[in-house]
């Protein structure tokens, strides 16, 4: 690398978790960081899901690098036993820490582009030592671009959540009915929002801990004075396993397991059917403004109000298509990576830490981070993303000693999701238990958890 692009600032895409994780090592280690965020705010995605409680808790969101930028500011950090909303993480923690980074991070700002100057994806001479150029447009439409040494893409996947369909691809009807779909956990505090649910039938599409999330509230909404006559319907493409609501009282992080809980006791308390085995093919419309989804075995489910969308979600790589990638075909995740979270093999949604190694692509001084990194997959828990650019950080500033060394310790049992074993629920049953765990230095332990009703995210 030339000595004029080493001088040049790491472009750092979103200024969400990991994005600003990402910031506070390299301001660390002397390195520069330039946080571009499409947002008006720090945390904007998180910021969209703010009635949600994270089953994180205070102690496992706050990244270290970034209390040592934001211990001098007064700052005090929450209580490390509490479970924050993503309200709460983005107001107490996000935004305070963007603020210290300052000019480092531009708000208005979408990538819509990242190349090697002078270099388009084909061209092989002098590569490497090439600094890449950003390209980005304001709220405003106005276009900029920004030359950089390294790109760390942490701008996640909110925006890009999947389907219905159970192909990958938008069911027949689903776009038609727009009007009766959300892709998110609704805001049922929201007076708004909690009219469109009260007192209908809502199918539920998911398997992972949003679903759980959802079926919890739609079951309090039940119980509740206004919410007489609401009722889900709970669409998994799999079947009912032992897994199926996650490790419950043995998951190593408490409010995770008892929103898998959550979940079973809306089942069981008749608040919410399953229907098991079924993907959809279609959504159909009804003459008096209802919602039938069938399967692709030709199953036809009763009418409903309201369908709730939580198939996950799938990485935006639309503005890295100058870029070398070395991506997962199934996954969209690096290629290092994809083997040790591929729902198809493994029965939790948790990995060993990991970093630059795993996360490295044949384009140099290029990473996607945070749930970008994950690709398709499920489950990604806020510290494996502080770890990842704590590693991306030393290698970048040549501690490459630092950057191979794991300084994390995750849980083990966790919120099982993805594609899986759904069409063998006994295998997927004995699977069971956890997954991918790596002696390190920071060790989760054991703390009561809130209310499951109010538990989900990250």
């Amino acid at each position: 690398m030339s000595e004029i692009t080493t001088e040049l600032p790491a472009d750092v895409t979103g200024a969400g978790p990991a994005g600003l994780a990402a910031a506070a090592p390299l301001l660390d280690r002397g390195l520069e960081p330039l946080v571009l965020e499409a947002g008006p705010l720090a945390g904007a995605a998180v910021r969209e899901w703010a009635h949600v409680r994270l089953f994180s808790r205070w102690g496992e969101l706050v990244d270290p690098a970034a209390e040592k930028l934001l211990a001098p500011t007064g700052w005090t950090k929450p209580a490390e036993g509490t479970y924050p909303s993503g309200g709460d993480w983005a107001e107490r923690y996000l935004q305070p820490l963007a603020d210290v980074l300052g000019e480092q991070v531009r708000y208005g700002a979408r990538v819509t582009g990242v190349s090697r100057t002078g270099r388009d994806r084909i061209v092989d001479a002098d590569r490497d030592s090439q600094p890449f150029v950003v390209h980005y447009e304001n709220a405003d439409g106005h276009e900029h671009r920004l030359f950089a040494r390294a790109v760390i893409d942490a701008s996640g996947t909110w925006s890009t959540p999947s389907p219905a369909g159970g192909s990958g691809l938008a069911a027949l009807g689903e776009k038609a009915a727009a009007d009766h779909i959300t892709y998110r956990v609704p805001d049922l505090k929201d007076p708004a929002v909690r009219a469109r649910y009260a007192g209908k039938r809502t199918a539920v599409i998911g398997s992972g801990a949003s679903a759980f999330t959802a079926l919890a509230h739609l079951a309090d909404l039940a119980k509740s004075a206004d919410g007489q006559g609401t009722h889900a319907t709970w669409i998994l493409r799999r079947g009912i396993s032992g897994s199926t609501f996650g490790g419950g009282e043995a998951d190593q992080l408490p409010a995770r397991g008892a929103l898998g809980l959550a979940a079973k006791a809306a089942v069981d308390g008749g608040h919410a059917d399953a229907v098991t085995g079924f993907r959809t093919d279609t959504v159909e419309r009804t003459e008096d403004g209802h919602v039938i989804l069938i399967g692709e075995d030709g199953r036809r489910l009763d009418p409903v109000d309201e369908v709730v969308v939580l198939t996950g979600f799938r990485p935006d790589l639309s503005f890295l298509g100058e870029l070398r990638l070395g991506l997962d075909e199934r996954l969209q995740a690096p290629v290092e990576l994809a083997p040790l979270i591929d729902p198809n093999q493994h029965s939790c949604g948790t990995v060993y830490p990991h970093g630059v190694g795993e996360l490295s692509h044949p384009e140099k001084d290029v990473y996607l981070v945070g749930m970008k990194s994950y690709g398709r997959a499920p489950t990604f828990l806020a510290m494996t993303g502080y770890e990842q650019v704590r590693s991306i950080a030393a290698h970048l500033a040549g501690d490459h000693e630092a950057a191979e060394r794991v300084e994390l310790t995750l849980p083990e049992t966790g919120v099982c999701g993805g594609a899986g074993l759904f069409d063998e629920p006994a295998a997927a049953e004995e699977t069971g238990g956890g997954c991918c765990a790596a002696p390190a230095t920071l060790t989760i332990g054991a703390a009561p958890a809130p209310a499951p009703a109010a538990s989900g995210g990250c």
